[in-house]
């Protein structure tokens, strides 16, 4: 008898006298060996899913989701990629919920003042949905303990993410403030400079505002280290990345990053980079973000240019002026319900149906991505994020309801449940309690 049909018989015996939910994660998930038996790896998946703290560390929200009135967070809303029920259904125990207001075209004090209010809106509405809307489903957790705790109680765990410290303005007081409110990361750019540092957008132009950090996002670096803030480098620049490794005195993450090494894009970290978070301590939180997971060098030009041609029409036909991706997207959220429906109907034919693009990234090219980094600075540098519901999303795992798709990935590539476990979360948590710790708090 060969070695495969010994192993089958063994498996067909246990299997027939233990219980798969036992079994599971210590027959199958042997590291470095691939699985190949597809029920094997769905009945691994689906227990180590019921077990493990998953986070994923960015999802974009829209207060209109978090009202009292309507259909909010607790439902399944049918045009958002998240909320409470898929969480649920997909076996998602955490996500990080964002605080995102977008770069303004000037740094000044009236463009400061609104962009606080509108993140401030932001944090009240994750209040909203834990403290009045869920409190038996979801709660926020202020740290790892929290989260740990938030999980064992069977409710899913709520973190709270800043994406652009462009919010805090000139005054460095706010970041207490936005700590105060559950932040418990913050990015100090995001696709444009803000006050506190280039973005990798500078990539694009050559044009660059502070080669890296201000002197005022040097300083805040400082406070958030103080405070017990993990810094996120997802979007600003290289140099600036760079910089904050050598400033913090804490672990860093990148909440939702590539690699530019299988696919170059300017979102994505270098070896260079990669290595620099391993030498840190940190984390990079792999994001299932398509143009990031998986680079057309030959894309049909022609075709994204007709194709960007028929939305221009179509938000001029509905009135949606803003230029900015998340503006926009607010003005379509406060469309009536029929119209915003039709609107996303025909924007959908417009991506779908009449210009529809190459095939896209899928679960597999995404752990690529976890296989690339795991291979180059090790396993306990590595977590997942989708960025849903800021144009995250491949094929396996489109909604959070999919998220067992991720994990059944994990298990065919070798991964152990303990190896699972730390991409999961488990390494993401190690950073925030050492970033805890080195502000002083258990």
């Amino acid at each position: 008898m060969s070695a495969p049909q010994v192993r089958r018989v063994i498996r067909t015996t246990l299997g027939a006298l233990l219980p798969t939910a036992l079994l599971a994660p210590n027959v199958w998930a042997q590291s470095g060996k691939p699985v190949t038996d597809e029920a094997a790896v769905m009945a691994t998946a689906k227990t180590l899913q019921a077990k493990v703290l998953s986070i994923d560390t960015h999802v974009d929200i829209s207060p209109a989701n978090f009202t009292e009135s309507g259909p909010n967070y607790t439902t399944k809303l049918p045009r958002t990629q998240v909320d409470l029920v898929k969480m649920e259904e997909g076996g998602l125990a955490s996500a990080f919920l964002i605080v995102y207001v977008g770069q303004a075209a000037t740094l000044d004090e009236a463009s400061f003042a609104r962009a606080n209010q509108q993140a401030i809106e932001k944090f009240q509405a994750i209040h909203t949905l834990t403290e009045r809307l869920a409190p038996n489903r979801a709660e926020i957790a202020y740290t790892a303990a929290d989260a740990r705790r938030i999980h064992a109680a069977g409710k899913r765990v709520i973190f709270i993410g800043v994406e652009n410290g462009f919010p805090i303005g000139s005054d460095i007081t706010n970041v207490k403030k936005f700590y105060d409110l559950g932040g418990r990361y913050m990015s100090l750019a995001h696709n444009g400079h803000s006050q506190l540092s280039d973005s990798n957008t500078g990539e694009r132009d050559g044009v660059w505002l502070h080669n890296g950090l201000s002197p005022l996002g040097k300083q805040v670096i400082a406070e958030m280290n103080k405070l017990g803030m993990m810094i996120d480098v997802s979007h600003p620049s290289k140099a600036s990345m760079m910089q904050t490794v050598a400033l913090s005195k804490a672990p860093i993450i990148g909440s939702h990053s590539g690699v530019r090494a299988l696919c170059n894009h300017s979102r994505n970290m270098d070896d260079e980079q990669i290595d620099a978070m391993k030498k840190n301590g940190g984390v990079i939180q792999l994001v299932a973000f398509n143009s990031y997971v998986k680079c057309d060098p030959k894309r049909d030009v022609p075709r994204e240019q007709a194709r960007a041609a028929a939305n221009e029409e179509l938000r001029k036909q509905y009135g949606i002026t803003a230029t900015s991706r998340q503006e926009q997207q607010a003005q379509i959220q406060a469309l009536p319900n029929d119209k915003r429906n039709a609107y996303l109907a025909a924007q959908e034919d417009i991506t779908a149906r009449r210009y529809p693009s190459d095939p896209p990234a899928t679960v597999k090219d995404f752990v690529n991505h976890i296989d690339y980094v795991v291979k180059r600075i090790g396993i306990d540098h590595v977590g997942i994020s989708s960025d849903f519901d800021g144009g995250g999303g491949v094929d396996g795992w489109r909604n959070a309801g999919e998220t067992i798709n991720v994990t059944a990935e994990l298990v065919r590539r070798g991964y152990t449940a303990a190896e699972i476990e730390k991409i999961w979360g488990g390494n993401l948590l190690r950073v925030l309690a050492q970033v805890e710790k080195v502000a002083g708090k258990k």
